[in-house]
């Protein structure tokens, strides 16, 4: 599972995190509310989508007053929200495989943003299924090492123990494989274990390794490319196959 490389050590300022953190509470938000009208119910016990997602809350530090206010929101009569899951998928520079998931309340909107990012920096969106072919779906999360105080061995075995597939140490994080079902489980038993998650959710992963561009051209293209569909609202995950 070598290269999982979507975690850095990047220099922000503390304005820029918490603009970051707002947007990625709105996201999941937005996720949640679809996650209780598909399953009809606010109980996690009862939506093992929404049990999901909480999950996913919970490793992104959304305050649990988040979270019920959510559920809250999307219970109630008055609520018009009416997004769907739309997938995109393309090629970037030098033929980068690109999966862009998000979730709209308006496909033509998103549809047109999606395409002028990929045609603006030097790739192209295709078709449905052009590059998802060469990746598999698996549950990743993200334990966080950050003092590298914890334990290789015990944190691998306690994964593993929980019902993991495979395991890896990611410079100061430890990163957990499971099959997509098994993710949720996983977590909580993590979690139960006193770990902190940075992240926990079913991503894509490519199949052939990640792809290393040498061209300044192509790197910066790219970058951009990948920033712009990470900012946009509708955007809820982008998976690649490039070697940052």
């Amino acid at each position: 599972m070598s290269g999982h490389s979507k975690w850095h050590n990047i220099q922000k300022t503390k304005g820029a995190a918490d603009a970051k953190r707002a947007q990625a509470f709105t996201k999941i938000a937005r996720e949640m509310i679809v996650a209780v009208k598909e399953g009809g119910s606010g109980d996690p016990n009862n939506n093992s989508r929404l049990a999901a997602v909480i999950t996913k809350a919970k490793a992104a530090n959304m305050p649990n007053d988040n979270i019920k206010r959510t559920i809250d929101k999307a219970l109630g009569a008055g609520n018009t929200d009416n997004y769907e899951k739309i997938v995109y998928e393309g090629y970037g520079p030098n033929g980068v495989a690109i999966i862009v998931e998000t979730m709209t309340d308006n496909r033509n909107r998103t549809a047109g943003e999606i395409r002028h990012y990929f045609d603006k920096y030097g790739g192209n969106m295709g078709a449905a299924n052009c590059v998802s072919w060469s990746f598999d779906k698996k549950g990743v999360i993200v334990i966080d090492n950050e003092d590298e105080e914890l334990d290789e061995d015990t944190v691998m075995m306690e994964a593993l123990d929980a019902g993991a597939d495979d395991f890896e140490p990611d410079g100061e994080t430890f990163v957990v494989y499971t099959k997509p079902d098994d993710v949720t489980s996983v977590a909580e038993a993590i979690i139960a274990k006193g770990y902190k998650l940075l992240s926990a959710q079913v991503e894509m992963l490519p199949q052939n390794g990640y792809i290393k561009l040498t061209n300044e051209d192509d790197i910066k293209n790219i970058t951009k490319m990948l920033d712009m569909f990470e900012d946009n609202d509708d955007v809820q995950n982008v998976w690649h196959n490039w070697e940052e």
